[in-house]
C-alpha cells in the first residue's frame, strides 16, 4: 500500500448492521474481507485488496435502495450469487439485467444494498 492515498480515492466505508458478527461473516464469505478489533473495541474490516477499510456500525438504518451504489469486484458474479442466500443475504437484481456488463445487486443480511461486478475480460 502506498504511504499516502491518492486524492479522491475511496478509502473507508461504514456499513450499518444490527449484528456485527453476522455481518462480518457475510462479507468474509462473499468477498474474503478480513475483520479486526480497533483500539476502541469496534469491529473494522479490510477489503481483499487492503486498500479500503471500514467499520461495521450499529445504530444506523440500512441503506436498502440504490442511490449511491457501491460495486464490489468479484471473480465471478454467478459464483458470488450462489453464496448470497446461504450467507443470509438476498438477491434483488439478478445477473444479466445490465448486459453486456456482468453485474447483480444484493442486500446484505440487514438490508444494505450492494452491487457485484465482474470484469468481462
Amino acid at each position: 500500500m502506498p504511504d499516502k492515498l491518492p486524492h479522491g480515492k475511496v478509502c473507508y466505508l461504514e456499513i450499518p448492521t444490527e449484528d456485527v458478527a453476522k455481518s462480518a461473516a457475510f462479507y468474509q464469505t462473499l468477498f474474503g474481507w478480513k475483520t479486526r478489533k480497533r483500539g476502541d473495541g469496534a469491529t473494522s474490516f479490510d477489503d481483499a485488496t487492503g486498500y479500503v477499510s471500514g467499520a461495521l456500525v450499529t445504530g444506523r438504518p440500512a441503506v436498502s435502495t440504490a442511490g449511491l451504489l457501491v460495486y464490489i469486484n468479484v471473480d465471478s458474479v454467478a459464483g458470488a450469487l450462489e453464496k448470497v442466500v446461504p450467507a443470509g443475504g438476498t438477491i434483488v437484481q439478478p445477473l444479466g439485467v445490465d448486459a453486456p456488463e456482468i453485474t447483480a445487486q444484493i442486500l446484505d443480511p440487514f438490508g444494505n444494498i450492494l452491487a457485484l461486478y465482474q470484469d468481462p475480460t
